[in-house]
């Protein structure tokens, strides 16, 4: 799936989407509106569905999901994952997701996206 496949009518709803973030001390809300006009934030695939996070196609391969959590009802997607694009260093390069899935489409878009300093999962916890 790619952003510039999608209908008009689909990426004006996406546009009006507000979504949280905290990266570098800026914070949100912003709306993914902003997102189109100063970068070109493109669909990754995750587990065989589609996520619309606020980053470039080039950042992608620098991505790893840590960890992937859909809710019960398939509507909402919890993402924990590692970007190395600038930095390897577990204080910088993790991030935090929340991703809902538009009503009436296939794909999930993050709602928030935050730094996140990575916590490996040990034996204390489940799963």
């Amino acid at each position: 799936m790619k952003v510039a496949d999608l209908s008009n009518e689909t990426l004006a709803k996406i546009k009006t989407v507000r979504w949280d973030r905290i990266i570098e001390k800026h914070e949100g809300p912003f709306k993914w509106e902003s997102e189109f006009r100063y970068r070109e934030p493109e669909f990754i695939e995750i587990e065989g569905r589609w996520v619309l996070l606020p980053v470039e196609a080039s950042r992608h391969q620098n991505i790893t999901i840590l960890r992937a959590i859909w809710s019960a009802d398939g509507n909402s997607l919890t993402l924990f994952l590692k970007d190395t694009t600038f930095d390897d260093d577990m204080f910088v390069s993790g991030y935090m997701a929340v991703c809902d899935r538009p009503k009436g489409e296939e794909f999930f878009l993050a709602v928030l996206y935050h730094e996140w300093f990575i916590i490996e999962k040990t034996e204390v916890f489940e799963g």
